[in-house]
């Protein structure tokens, strides 16, 4: 039985709803809906214009209309009286194909139309930073090898203490904060779930984190690389795909733990990772943090490779346990929906040919990814990546070609607006261009 979110809204107190989407750069989209209007807008849904977003429309074209999801409600624990839901994009009366949540359904359906579910975690990684995006906001944050340092931790515990509350009272399940790599960085995660409900957490922590730090007097950004010197934002996200309770990716008699069908999952990873960069790597910034540099602490912690591994952090896709494996590609611009689609996508082309990944490669991908010169490459800049999508038709039949060339079109414009500005280049500092277009990715 569908939820009622007029009853819902009795029930919790709740006087407004933010019924929101995501366009294809990630942008949280929304409307304010006061209690007493949410029966119609669950049924006819929240209108808007998708000229006005990264679409890919004009303006002649018709409303769309957000339809929320009773299922993704989320009532703000800092301020009970909204409630935020995520909705599916309708253009006259049929889903917008383009759109990224419908995008991710729609894989999830060619999925379960093998029995299968995929599950999935991620690993967010954000900054703490002055408003004006130029420095990291503590001041005392400066050791050469921050990770784990308690005392950075500790200074910022009152917000991290209530977004880890918040994350508690919602139900996700969080089991450890801490400061990362970077001066100013910090992670926090927090259980796997259904990939449609981890998207769709994942989208609202964004919007949390970011929240709560102005609460406390700071900016927060996921931005991939928003400091030349320090280690940027991944976005980790640790994949199984499950059969009702069975997790089909689990084979104890394997070295690394992993099944059949896991590798096969895997080799569709490993084959389409050049396009899929376009996705899980989706700006000019993200460029600076793989293929990167060395850091002030002496890694940058992202491939430059593709090629998988056991528990070994230097390799594109690390397998830490048994039954699942971490994709340590994706960065903090990843929209989250895209992200979990496009691992779907993937996977299902390794599942339908078969595709082997090859040997596990148990090195140092940082110092010896010169003894392997067959390996392929990840792509240079966003231009590249931008190409090798283009030019998929792996992708293009799972998700359409109009999807692919619309996604393509906008990036182009992007692209061609960074260039009449700046010049990318690695080893210089980050550009005004890139603070103004990505910090609040």
């Amino acid at each position: 039985m569908i939820k009622n979110l007029s009853q819902i809204a009795k029930q919790k107190k709740i006087k407004y709803f933010l019924i929101s989407f995501v366009d294809l750069f990630g942008v949280l989209r929304s409307k304010l809906v006061p209690s007493q209007a949410i029966s119609e807008m669950q049924k006819n849904g929240a209108g808007f214009a998708g000229f006005s977003t990264w679409l890919d429309m004009s303006p002649a074209d018709g409303d769309m209309f957000g339809i929320p999801d009773p299922e993704s409600l989320i009532q703000f624990p800092w301020n009970r009286e909204i409630g935020w839901l995520a909705s599916d994009l309708y253009m006259y009366g049929k889903p917008v194909k383009a759109s990224p949540r419908v995008m991710l359904k729609d894989q999830i359906k060619k999925l379960s139309e093998k029995n299968l579910q995929m599950k999935s975690g991620v690993e967010c990684e954000y900054f703490l930073i002055s408003q004006d995006g130029l420095s990291i906001a503590d001041k005392k944050d400066t050791q050469t090898k921050p990770c784990y340092d308690q005392s950075a931790l500790m200074r910022r515990y009152d917000l991290i203490k209530e977004i880890c509350d918040s994350m508690i009272e919602l139900g996700w399940n969080p089991y450890q904060n801490d400061h990362e790599d970077a001066n100013g960085q910090f992670e926090m995660n927090w259980d796997y779930t259904d990939c449609l409900q981890t998207a769709d957490r994942h989208v609202f922590f964004k919007f949390m984190v970011k929240s709560l730090a102005e609460k406390y007097g700071f900016r927060a950004t996921f931005m991939p690389k928003p400091f030349h010197n320090l280690t940027g934002n991944g976005c980790h996200a640790h994949v199984s795909v499950w059969s009702g309770k069975e997790n089909k990716f689990l084979d104890k008699k394997d070295p690394l733990g992993l099944s059949k069908l896991a590798y096969n999952f895997l080799g569709g990873l490993i084959n389409n990772t050049q396009a899929l960069s376009a996705f899980f790597n989706p700006t000019v910034n993200s460029y600076r943090r793989i293929n990167a540099p060395p850091t002030q602490s002496g890694a940058s912690w992202s491939p430059s490779s593709i090629s998988y591994t056991g528990n070994n952090r230097t390799h594109m896709v690390r397998i830490p346990d048994q039954g699942r494996f971490e994709l340590r590609l994706m960065d903090g611009a990843a929209n989250p929906y895209l992200l979990q689609a496009g691992i779907i996508a993937a996977g299902l082309d390794g599942i339908k040919k078969k595709s082997n990944p090859g040997d596990p490669l148990h090195c140092n991908m940082y110092t010896d990814y010169k003894k392997y010169p067959n390996l392929k490459k990840l792509p240079y800049d966003i231009e590249q990546a931008i190409k090798m999508l283009e030019n998929s038709k792996t992708l293009q039949e799972a998700f359409g070609k109009d999807v692919i060339k619309s996604y393509v079109k906008l990036k182009n414009s992007e692209i061609k607006d960074f260039k009449k500005k700046e010049k990318f280049n690695k080893k210089k500092p980050v550009t005004n261009w890139e603070r103004i277009n990505t910090l609040d990715c």
